[in-house]
């Protein structure tokens, strides 16, 4: 075998391997992705499992408030229903809209406010929430560098060749979630 022969060879198996790991490091960021939705969707099973009880509880102090109730648990179920990550989060900033008005409503009703069981909803639900922003944050941060990476030279080519595509982001669209709360307090 000629010195040529033997240079084309070295390229070739240093190509390959470069393939197989650029392969393999999409194949593990796309995994990340995966495990960060699954994490955001334990949170939101949380989520929804907290919400029937919250409605529960508000409905001993504002029974008449049916239908700010109804939205709420119809907000739920259509949030429970959604897939994918676009139709997920638009389902779920319709949720957030409506546990607002539930919130609201405390203000209304000040025995349901000092009611011990609605305050120990409140805050465990206020805890979920944190936690799903935390793994929204993750999530989104592996599909940033997922994406970015099968658009970069040369890893595009790989990702290209084997069918890696861009995942979306999970997005506020909800321009009110955007603003930061306002802080009230009663005397």
């Amino acid at each position: 075998m000629g010195t040529a022969a033997i240079v084309i060879l070295i390229i070739l198996i240093l190509a390959i391997l470069w393939v197989i790991g650029t392969y393999n490091s999409l194949v593990a960021m796309r995994a990340e992705i995966d495990n960060a939705w699954a994490q955001i969707d334990v949170q939101l099973k949380r989520r929804y499992d907290l919400i029937p009880n919250l409605v529960e509880t508000v409905k001993g102090y504002a029974a008449h408030e049916r239908e700010t109730l109804e939205k709420v648990i119809q907000a739920r179920n259509a949030a429970m229903q959604a897939q994918g990550v676009a139709q997920k989060a638009e389902a779920e900033n319709m949720l957030t809209s409506t546990l607002r008005s539930i919130f609201a409503l405390a203000e209304a009703y000040p025995n349901l406010k000092a009611n011990e069981n609605f305050l120990a909803l409140q805050e465990e639900l206020s805890s979920t929430e944190n936690r799903i922003a935390f793994a929204r944050q993750y999530y989104n941060d592996s599909v940033m560098r997922y994406n970015a990476r099968i658009q970069q030279f040369p890893a595009n080519v790989v990702a290209n060749m084997f069918g890696f595509s861009r995942r979306d982001f999970f997005e506020l669209q909800d321009q009110e979630q955007r603003e930061a709360p306002r802080v009230k307090f009663t005397a």
